[in-house]
């Protein structure tokens, strides 16, 4: 009888959204398939001891312990999500020991231009330094965020005993499906925490949710509703200040542009508006991640696309349809395949 190989979790556990989510459903879809351990790391990031609701709801369901702070950290694999949160470390407390290290890059290594999102050669150096491992490896979870990280490490010397994985560490998103409306009207929206880097240009804004609509919710809008921006044609609401499935309720197209010098490095949030049965319409970048399911465009040609999906509702259809089936290769089973895929290539498993 073969055991199940010891994976451990290593993270800081206050990351709000889309790290808490991707990996409160990631410890879900493999608590069968391993055994778990979850080691939260007191940063600096978030403040002591920070549990984000996700990770709280999944421990409790999975009635795993939450480890605080231990001395060392180890399992035939150690998984470490979200590197960003030692950028204002010093020094990493904990060791970790395992025969495969994998650092899971949730956030993009590299903005638009080439500048570093973070100090991503500082907590590279920390984790290397206080791990002793068989390999050490990064796991992108988008072709946009793997670009970055190959580009970060080709022009970092010092970093080539650095490994990449070879399939991207995708979040995995499976929501309840609902199917599109017969008769979209001219509702638009958008939803993200209301950070700077999460919006884009003002006049990009205007472009995306213009007079013409016959609706605009901008749920997470905290920055203009501070600023008390004129814009009578804008429903503003702050994050949180909506239920999120009263929000999908609300609108027929989810519109999603960010700052020029920033990016999503998967939009989680997108997966959810496609689950919703809405058309998602962003730019390039951040459609590739998802394939054919989201509708690429500049700001400027949002108009003239929501009014022909408006004018041609089998178009409309039939785009949210195709995208709700791409969502397939974001399942729970998908991920555990590649999951122990990847396990039974690097982990020597006790007899």
């Amino acid at each position: 009888m073969k055991t199940l190989p010891r994976i451990a979790y290593f993270l800081d556990p206050g990351f709000p959204g889309g790290t808490s989510g991707a990996v409160a459903a990631e410890l879900a879809a493999i608590a069968n398939i391993a055994q778990l351990e979850v080691h939260a790391v007191s940063s600096a990031m978030f403040g002591s001891k920070t549990v984000a609701p996700q990770i709280r709801k999944v421990l409790s369901k999975l009635g795993l312990d939450l480890i605080w702070d231990a001395p060392v950290v180890s399992g035939d694999v150690v998984l470490l999500h979200n590197p960003s949160f030692l950028k204002f470390h010093r020094e990493v407390n904990q060791k970790i020991i395992a025969d495969h290290l994998i650092v899971i890059a949730h956030e993009n290594f590299l903005r638009p231009g080439g500048f570093e999102s973070f100090d991503v050669g500082h907590c590279l150096d920390l984790i290397d330094r206080c791990s002793l491992t068989l390999q050490k490896s990064i796991a992108p979870i988008s072709p946009y965020n793997r670009l970055g990280v190959e580009q970060w490490l080709s022009a970092n010397s010092a970093a080539g005993h650095w490994a990449v994985v070879e399939q991207d560490w995708f979040n995995i998103c499976e929501f309840e499906i609902f199917p599109p409306t017969k008769s979209p009207k001219d509702r638009r929206g958008r939803h993200s925490r209301a950070g700077p880097e999460k919006f884009p240009l003002l006049v990009d804004m205007d472009h995306c949710f213009s007079k013409s609509a016959q609706s605009n919710v901008i749920l997470g809008a905290d920055l203009f509703l501070n600023e008390k921006l004129d814009r009578n044609h804008w429903n503003m609401v702050p994050f949180g200040g909506l239920e999120v499935a009263r929000y999908f309720e609300m609108i027929d197209f989810m519109i999603y542009f960010t700052a020029p010098t920033w990016r999503e490095s998967f939009g989680r949030v997108l997966a959810e508006a496609i689950a919703a049965g809405k058309v998602v319409i962003s730019d390039p970048d951040t459609a590739s991640v998802f394939n054919d399911a989201i509708v690429p465009a500049r700001p400027s040609e949002v108009d003239d696309i929501v009014a022909n999906f408006v004018s041609n509702p089998k178009l409309y259809r039939d785009q949210v349809i195709k995208a709700q089936k791409n969502l397939t290769a974001f399942s729970a089973s998908a991920f555990r395949q590649e999951f122990q895929s990847l396990i039974n290539t690097n982990v020597r498993r006790a007899a």
